[in-house]
């Protein structure tokens, strides 16, 4: 399923390349023609995202709300800002985008403004440059420039032969829920577990059922919000961080690496975790919530090198702890990487190095109680 990161890149996307013009809907596959006719013609003036839900906002108090749920995803093609990942991946993002973002391959500067970005077997970006001035040849104008779009031609991922540009808008291929078009850009979305049509107040219902999210609320009283939330339940911590009412846009990947990261052991109950914990589990989220906004990648791992962090954009293996770890070793010795179920969900995570903190003893015991475990956990360290 997308995590967060993915869906606040999508609203950037259509920030980028759709807010500020008329957009004509469609629903190519039929599913949503009543919905598509509500907006078509209208103008987006607004994309946003909370957790893994994005709304779109169009003029007479019209929203296209979307979650993208296991299957779902945007394909964007046209005259539209992409960057190392969104080349990559041919256009795509959401769960069907599971390539690596190749850095070596769009790296450096283009000959042109106007690149056809196609994916080859093997997942690379192909660019193929045609004539034309240079806007600007600076480095972090370049494709390979992670957190520094730029505008190009880009077809779709589907799409097998680059002359197919010549032709716009693409037509559509496979089931299209929805189809989003201007002058110059088009997004093709498939296989939503929600796609409808709201107005203002419905969207504020909508979001008054969902948890914080520190992209959009990175202030004291969001963090508090989680960490009253989650503290007083009983609950797993491994289950509250995928409560969208708890904290919005951690998935099945994030929470295994949050809660790795934090050395807790994920089936402690919320409320036995310590509040310094709790904050720390916030504070962390929103730091890697932030690296996966930018790199388009849900990046977990720290302090790597050049060569490492490259080898990191491009494999999933190489970017994560304990996410489809399971057999590999655990830090310093300490077991290995295990597979569970919970919540009818795959828990990954190493059961000799995350551990249930110490609990907290009233004052009248504590003279006698046995000395503090050493590794229970206090905050996130860099590993």
């Amino acid at each position: 399923m997308p995590e967060g990161h993915s869906v606040h890149r999508i609203a950037r996307q259509f920030r980028a390349n759709f807010v500020g013009h008329r957009v004509a809907a469609s629903s190519p596959q039929g599913r949503f023609a009543a919905g598509a006719a509500e907006l078509d013609g209208r103008t987006m003036i607004a994309s946003s995202a909370v957790g893994k839900q994005l709304f779109l906002e169009f003029d007479g108090d019209r929203f296209l709300r979307v979650h993208l749920g296991l299957y779902g995803a945007w394909d964007f093609a046209g005259d539209i800002t992409v960057d190392a990942t969104l080349a990559s991946a041919g256009g795509r993002i959401g769960q069907t985008n599971q390539r690596g973002t190749f850095l070596d391959s769009v790296a450096g500067e283009l000959d042109s403004a106007e690149v056809v970005a196609s994916v080859t077997r093997g997942g690379r970006a192909a660019l193929e440059a045609s004539s034309g001035s240079v806007p600007d040849a600076l480095p972090e104008d370049s494709l390979g420039s992670i957190g520094a779009p730029r505008r190009t031609r880009l077809r779709m991922a589907e799409s097998e032969r680059a002359t197919d540009l010549a032709d716009f808008p693409p037509a559509p291929i496979g089931a299209v829920r929805v189809r989003l078009l201007t002058e110059m850009a088009v997004a093709d979305l498939r296989g939503p577990t929600a796609c409808e049509v709201l107005d203002s107040h419905q969207v504020e219902a909508a979001l008054a059922k969902l948890g914080p999210d520190p992209l959009v609320d990175a202030g004291r009283a969001a963090e508090n919000r989680f960490v009253t939330k989650a503290g007083s339940k009983s609950t797993p911590i491994g289950l509250l961080l995928m409560d969208q009412s708890v904290i919005s846009g951690i998935g099945n990947v994030y929470r295994a690496e949050l809660l790795f990261r934090a050395r807790l052991d994920p089936y402690t109950p919320g409320k036995e975790v310590p509040e310094r914990v709790l904050r720390a589990l916030w504070r962390d989220w929103a730091k890697l919530l932030a690296i996966g906004v930018e790199t388009g990648q849900m990046m977990t791992k720290d302090g790597l090198n050049e060569d490492e962090y490259l080898a990191a954009m491009a494999s999933r293996d190489a970017r994560h702890y304990v996410y489809k770890q399971q057999g590999k070793k655990a830090p310093r010795g300490r077991g290995e990487v295990v597979i569970e179920d919970m919540g009818g969900r795959n828990l990954y995570w190493a059961p000799g190095w995350q551990k249930r903190p110490t609990p907290k003893l009233p004052p009248a015991s504590a003279a006698a109680a046995t000395p503090a475990d050493p590794d229970a956990p206090a905050a996130p360290e860099e590993l």
